[in-house]
């Protein structure tokens, strides 16, 4: 599938790839929220949709490369360090992407007019890096307003509420305000 931004500026092609025991996500995007970038990003789940690797590149700056063990426990890959701030999160949202946001969704299975508080590992836009290029745990909270069709997202650390449309596949169609899904090239 891909996305625009809201305005039709920047592109992003994302593939995934599941199975009985893990769901891969992989794309490129050229982004212009909050400056001009390159990413290219890389996140696997385990079978439960729990986040268990996430890789980001910023083209000509900085990599992310980080692991969890399903428990909520994280590492970072390229220091080898833990990243006790993260213990708990089950779920990444990679600032430059709407396909992380149908992992939470994917997991958290809610039922009809069903809401779920969580709190994420949030992967910031280049803009938004400062010291050391690690995922922050934000306040997110999810509710199921058609089941299988649309979820409320609100991002209680920013004080951001969208609803998003989901495909037959469980990925995001629409982000209002955001992100748009354009036709892929054949």
């Amino acid at each position: 599938m891909c996305w625009t931004d809201w305005d039709g500026n920047g592109l992003e092609r994302c593939f995934m790839s599941q199975d009985d025991n893990q769901l891969i996500l992989e794309g490129v995007v050229s982004g212009t929220r909050e400056g001009t970038y390159g990413a290219y990003y890389s996140v696997r789940t385990d079978a439960l949709f729990r986040t268990r690797e996430v890789l980001v590149k910023y083209i000509g700056g900085r990599t992310l490369h980080i692991a969890a063990n399903g428990d909520g426990n994280w590492h970072d890959i390229l220091s080898d360090q833990p990243i006790p701030s993260l213990d708990g999160c089950f779920d990444v949202d990679i600032g430059v992407t709407p396909a992380t946001n149908s992992l939470a969704i994917k997991r958290l299975g809610l039922a009809p007019q069903a809401s779920q508080h969580i709190v994420a590992a949030y992967v910031p836009l280049p803009s938004q890096i400062s010291g050391d290029f690690l995922p922050q745990p934000v306040q997110q909270r999810y509710s199921c307003l058609i089941e299988g069709k649309l979820y409320r997202y609100e991002g209680l650390f920013r004080g951001f509420c969208a609803e998003l449309a989901i495909d037959d596949a469980g990925l995001v169609i629409d982000y209002p305000d955001t992100f748009r899904r354009v036709v892929a090239p054949a």
